[in-house]
């Protein structure tokens, strides 16, 4: 039905339904169908960016890499440093947090094409040592377009150490 309604019948267990209820009522929904409405477009939508169907490959991007490893795995850290340095001209900035004695937190603030941030994440999460990657892409189209999409879409660097591509900011 285009832009209509159709009444469906689903079977879920008890305690994922009492999850559904207790997340419908600390969000504010008036029902369940809204609740669900939008757990099912909130999935299709990060599925859809995530997999590059909408986003194509070429499409201009801010990215988040947030990832968790084991800074014991041998030689891990310098690799990971090693794989930042050879796409320097995607980093923008990275976070390091110590999580406790072994593991170690990075985010990664990322721009370029949608392809090469799926890419550069998919080398990072692949990494022996690294227990999870997840990358969020926010595409640069309309209002998110700014000085960083022209020196991107020219083929520039967003690296803050190309000496350009942020130059109405001081960092």
């Amino acid at each position: 039905m285009a832009g209509g309604m159709e009444r469906i019948t689903i079977t879920l267990e008890e305690d994922l339904l009492k999850e559904i209820d207790a997340l419908s009522e600390e969000r504010g929904y008036q029902s369940r169908s809204e609740a669900l409405r939008d757990m099912a477009r909130e999935v299709l939508a990060r599925e859809a960016t995530e997999s590059g169907e909408p986003l194509g490959n070429d499409q201009l991007c801010y990215g988040s890499l947030t990832y968790v490893y084991d800074h014991a795995i041998r030689d891990l850290p310098n690799r990971l440093t090693d794989n930042h340095h050879a796409h320097h001209a995607l980093s923008i900035a990275t976070t390091h947090v110590h999580i406790n004695a072994q593991n170690c937190l990075e985010v990664s603030l990322l721009a370029g094409t949608a392809g090469d941030l799926r890419k550069f994440a998919d080398s990072v999460s692949s990494q022996r040592g690294v227990r999870y990657g997840k990358l969020h892409i926010i595409p640069l189209i309309g209002r998110l377009s700014g000085p960083l999409t022209g020196a991107l879409a020219a083929g520039g660097d967003a690296s803050p150490h190309s000496g350009g591509s942020h130059d109405d900011h001081d960092h």
